[in-house]
């Protein structure tokens, strides 16, 4: 992948996968005639993800209320052996101990049970589960009372009016892309790493119920504790903005880290090997962004995105990454890209002309160096970072020394480049960012 791929700065889509939407995905023998994709001919009364039998010929266009959703449903509730394929979803029993383990509770409700209970629309319901990031269900019953209390949480929110109807999606829809990657991850980690079948005489399948019943309450809390610390320090970012516009649309220093060469290494690696050497790559990165102030965005295997308040961190941040990469006879060359400007935040991710000129600039930099856009330049000076120019460099240090001062200490320094042009962004002026002495 190459620094272009990025160019929107948008985040990927996270992958849904649930182990309750997955399995009762095979229970949905619905008629797909008795739906017009899940609403009723006016677009209103029923949601999307409530599927109504074909003899259900409701009117919707005379202005079904909330009221009549609930009727209507009744009926599917009914005849919910037929809607959900014989009412019980089949599932390997093991599957469902632990997934009752992880819930902490069994499955009670169908959507429409889980939405009436909450008292809320069955369409509004609809929209947080798919925000979240699961496949409907169709009428399974395969809710908790956990789906209920969160349904009725993200609810109430939006009556108290602390949150708009868009923004509660919103919300649902970033905690999920977020944790289903964690969940991923974990897991895959966890059964691979702390498991060993032919030690103790058991699969990975029967090892991973009790595994999961140790770690869960630890996570657990580990997750509400590092949430809280994130948020703290998020918050803290925000309020410090100069008004209320760069709490939104804030300025920022913005780098990409892309290794070289990385498809060309895909095919000549085992994939074993390559995964070894994306994590390591990711694990040092993550690392040295944390370390010296800024914040990783996020990685993409063979690139980074990472961010920071000041252009200094950044500076530091790239120039770490090339030095600690370079001692490392394992990783390939890497190039570094940064650009200062106004950045447009959503979800986590970083999106705008900031961003998409940094990931240009590193697209063509040269391997092991880095190279900074005018604006991150200026701002270098500004900072009294790095001078201007090598030549009001030697003039400060002249005049300091004939006044018996110490001449200014700059840590970086800038060299301009060749103007050239870059795909959608004009003619660019980039600078060689460097350590200063």
């Amino acid at each position: 992948m190459t620094a272009d791929d990025m160019d929107s700065g948008a985040a990927p889509e996270a992958g849904a996968r649930d182990a309750v939407g997955d399995e009762a995905m095979a229970g949905e023998a619905i008629a797909d005639e008795a739906i017009a994709d899940g609403e009723t001919a006016a677009g209103e009364g029923t949601a999307v993800g409530e599927d109504i039998a074909a003899g259900e010929d409701t009117a919707a266009g005379e202005g079904t209320s909330a009221d009549a959703d609930i009727a209507v449903g009744e009926d599917i509730a009914v005849g919910e052996d037929i809607a959900a394929g014989a009412g019980e979803i089949e599932l390997d029993p093991l599957s469902l101990r632990l997934e009752q383990l992880i819930l902490g509770a069994e499955r009670q409700y169908t959507p429409f049970q889980a939405a009436r209970s909450a008292g809320v629309s069955v369409e509004l319901a609809t929209r947080f589960w798919r925000a979240m990031g699961f496949a409907d269900i169709g009428q399974a019953k395969a809710l908790t009372e956990a789906d209920v209390l969160a349904l009725r949480r993200l609810a109430g929110l939006v009556e108290a009016g602390l949150l708009s109807e868009p923004m509660a999606i919103q919300v649902a829809r970033s905690t999920g892309q977020t944790t289903a990657r964690l969940a991923d991850w974990q897991i895959d980690s966890f059964l691979e790493g702390l498991t060993e079948p032919h030690e103790t005489g058991m699969t990975r399948t029967e090892i991973a119920y009790p595994l999961v019943e140790l770690l869960l309450p630890e996570l657990e809390e580990f997750l509400v504790y590092v949430y809280r610390r994130q948020l703290a320090a998020a918050t803290g970012r925000v309020v410090q903005a100069a008004d209320d516009a760069e709490m939104v649309d804030r300025r920022l220093a913005v780098g990409f880290a892309d290794l070289v060469s990385f498809t060309r290494l895909t095919r000549r690696l085992e994939e074993e090997e390559l995964g070894e050497l994306v994590e390591a790559f990711e694990t040092t990165a993550a690392d040295l962004v944390a370390a010296h102030g800024g914040r990783l965005i996020k990685t993409l295997g063979d690139e980074v995105l990472y961010a920071a308040d000041d252009a200094s961190i950044a500076a530091e941040i790239g120039l770490r990454l090339i030095e600690t990469l370079t001692h490392d006879e394992t990783m390939p060359e890497l190039r570094v890209g940064m650009a200062f400007g106004t950045v447009t935040t959503r979800m986590g991710d970083v999106f705008g002309t900031t961003v998409n000129l940094a990931s240009r600039l590193t697209s063509i930099a040269p391997k092991n160096a880095v190279l900074v856009d005018g604006a991150f330049a200026e701002e270098l000076g500004r900072l009294r970072a790095a001078p201007v120019s090598e030549a009001q460099a030697a003039e400060e240090a002249a005049a300091a020394e004939k006044e018996g001062e110490e001449p200014p200490s700059y840590r970086f320094a800038l060299q301009p480049t060749w103007q050239r042009p870059v795909r959608g962004l004009g003619v660019v002026e980039p600078w060689l960012l460097t350590r200063r002495g």
